[in-house]
């Protein structure tokens, strides 16, 4: 059982706002078709689904909270994604890079699925935040980072 699986029955009242302030913002820089298909990396309940109007399928390591899902999902880990090298046209994953296991292969995985655009929202109190600003400048190109509240946001391609 993951932390998440724990507070699942609560995930909503803790996160649902915030979730769907940052992807307000994620949306709002984005020019998405309806035949677009997105990979939600720790997609949690699926707030995505109220914001995007893509297909989306979600990857996340609760099955509690994928169970809440209105999309199609997959229990996993960013580390270990299931999916073909390009399978995705945008790749998201907001507030959850900090607790990957291996935030470089769970990021160079992401890459390796991604074909057009990527979006990654980074906690900027993580410990990691350095490094991992830093491998995201690596691997990608960086069009845009905003600065929301707690996060980074940064608009990426190949």
């Amino acid at each position: 059982m993951t932390y998440y699986d724990s507070i699942a029955s609560g995930y909503e009242q803790l996160h649902r706002n915030e979730q769907l302030k940052k992807l307000l913002l994620i949306k709002s820089n984005l020019d998405l078709k309806p035949d677009d298909l997105m990979l939600d990396v720790g997609c949690g309940q699926g707030f995505s689904a109220e914001i995007f109007d893509c297909k989306i399928i979600g990857l996340d390591p609760s099955s509690k909270l994928l169970k809440m899902c209105p999309f199609r999902t997959v229990v996993g880990v960013a580390e270990e994604i299931p999916f073909l090298d390009n399978y995705f046209d945008i790749v998201i994953s907001v507030t959850a890079i900090h607790n990957f296991k291996d935030y470089k292969k769970g990021i160079l995985e992401m890459k390796r699925v991604g074909s057009r655009l990527f979006v990654f929202s980074v906690l900027k109190k993580s410990a990691h935040i350095n490094n991992i600003k830093e491998l995201i400048a690596e691997q990608f190109r960086i069009n845009k980072i905003l600065e929301e509240d707690k996060d980074l946001i940064f608009f990426c391609e190949k």
